[in-house]
């Protein structure tokens, strides 16, 4: 099984997912900008979108869009209890999260990463994504993660696009909920791990 990623970037979570659930895999590089992966290959012949997260499973099946994949890759291993079992209203509302994160946090960065849009469209989106962080802040109250005590695959999406906010330029001090939460999620070994994968620890 291969993960192709980009320092950072989305593909943290299905990174730090597959470290969580202590699965063989290769993790392949990917320079966004040139299309290339670490081996020098043309990423474009991998993936169709050209974009990462990408997963190539070992049969030759192909996988992209990042919480299709951690939801894949935690239903290999369930034992590890990083996502509920389908068919249970508590999975329901793990793909509540997910969906909620894409949606509302992870695509709400985007352009806060191009300043060239300017700064109508840079402050539109800044009180978007704050009206999130407020909103999370307020789900997570006293739980230690989105779903309660156990760090789900939610909670891997979560953290790392909350982790975008230092990039953006945007303060969390006031969410003091979401700083102690990034806290007990970076303290995991496995988040250690997936991190220091990607050169971010």
């Amino acid at each position: 099984m291969k993960l192709f990623y980009s320092t950072g970037a989305c593909s943290l979570s299905p990174h730090i997912v597959l470290h969580e659930l202590r699965l063989p895999f290769e993790a392949v590089k990917v320079d966004l900008k040139t299309k290339k992966t670490q081996k020098g290959e043309d990423f474009t012949k991998i993936s169709a979108k050209g974009y990462v997260p990408h997963l190539t499973l070992d049969n030759g099946e192909q996988l992209s869009e990042g919480v299709a994949i951690v939801q894949y890759l935690a239903d290999l291993k369930p034992e590890a209890n990083l996502i509920p079992k389908n068919g249970t209203f508590e999975r329901v509302r793990l793909q509540e999260w997910l969906n909620y994160i894409s949606t509302e946090i992870h695509k709400s960065h985007a352009p806060l990463f191009h300043p060239e849009l300017g700064e109508t469209v840079v402050a539109a989106y800044s009180d978007k994504i704050k009206q999130a962080y407020a909103y999370v802040a307020n789900q997570l109250g006293n739980k230690k993660f989105l779903l309660g005590d156990q760090f789900t695959v939610a909670d891997a999406y979560l953290f790392t696009v909350l982790g975008w906010a230092k990039y953006v330029k945007i303060d969390l001090t006031p969410y003091p909920t979401l700083v102690e939460y990034l806290n007990r999620v970076a303290d995991r070994p496995q988040v250690q791990a997936a991190l220091k994968a990607e050169g971010l620890a």
